[in-house]
This record gives C-alpha cells, sequence and structure tokens, in this order.
C-alpha cells in the first residue's frame, strides 16, 4: 500500500469513519464497551470534522486521527491532544498510523501549540512503541485507572513538545 494521503476530515467521512471506529474497537486501546446498534454519531459537538485528519489509500479512507483542545481553558490553549487515531484493519502495518501522528504534530504546529499529548492504556504497546518513536514521552501513570473486560489496566499519560 502506498502512503496515504492526510487531509481533514469532512462531513461527507462521517459514516466511513463511524465504521472504522465500530471495525477497529478493541479493549486493547478502548475504555467504552463494544458499540452496538443503535450508533451514535461519529461527529458530536464536542469533536467536529475540523477536529479530524483522515488517511486516503488509493482514494479510501483507512484511518483517523482526533486532534483536539486538552481542556477548554484558555490557559491550557497551547496544548492539544490526541483524542483518537484508528487505521482499518486492512491499512496496518503500511504506515498509516504513523502518517496520521506525523500529520497530527504538523497540525498541531500550524495551530501554534507548543504541546501535544495523548492517554493510551498501559497494555496497549504497538501504540505506546508508535508514539514513543515519535518523540512522546510517559508524563505520569494512573496505575489499576480502568477495569476492562475483568482486568484492572493502567491509563499512561504521554506528551510531547513541538
Amino acid at each position: 500500500m502506498p502512503l496515504p494521503r492526510i487531509r481533514r476530515a469532512t462531513l461527507t467521512d462521517e459514516e466511513t469513519l463511524a465504521r472504522i471506529d465500530r471495525e477497529t474497537w478493541s479493549p486493547l486501546h478502548s475504555v467504552q464497551p463494544r458499540p452496538r446498534p443503535p450508533y451514535g454519531p461519529f461527529f458530536t459537538e464536542r469533536w467536529l470534522p475540523g477536529d479530524h485528519l483522515v488517511a486516503e489509500a488509493e482514494g479510501i479512507v483507512v484511518g483517523y486521527v482526533r486532534l483536539a483542545f486538552a481542556t477548554s481553558l484558555l490557559s491550557n490553549a497551547h496544548v492539544r491532544q490526541i483524542q483518537g487515531l484508528a487505521v482499518a484493519d486492512e491499512a496496518r502495518g503500511a504506515g498509516v498510523g504513523r502518517a496520521l501522528l506525523r500529520a497530527a504534530l504538523d497540525e498541531a504546529r500550524r495551530r501554534e501549540a507548543r504541546r501535544v499529548t495523548l492517554r493510551v492504556l498501559g497494555h496497549n504497546t504497538p501504540a505506546r512503541k508508535l508514539y514513543e518513536s515519535e518523540g512522546f514521552v510517559v508524563e505520569g501513570i494512573q496505575p489499576g485507572e480502568f477495569l476492562i473486560e475483568g482486568e484492572y489496566v493502567d491509563d499512561v499519560l504521554m506528551g510531547r513538545t513541538l
């Protein structure tokens, strides 16, 4: 698979992104229960199309990253947070996640952010390795923060300066 083209999401991406979100659901990265019908909207008042970058491979959307303000506080407006990253199963291992992550960092710089943060579950080793390889460091661990499928899982806070 060639490297994806990264672009901003539009309203017309909603169904595709919702499908990717449902199909890639896993207790490895989600603190929410498996989605069940009726499904809610992908874009909400909290997360608009402008908060998302999508990856296209050969004209097909194969992933997204959600980049939003970490909080609503003016004193925190220099920080952006990655609040979701998903890659369709058929596109995994082809550099799509890395391309989305790098595009999110570029977009954060464009928006004059000074830092980017994220949260990742402690047992999600593949994601943690990706983030570390792109300069993110562990800034805190909340031990046993989530109970997922009968197991207590750490919440790992990571960040990097731009």
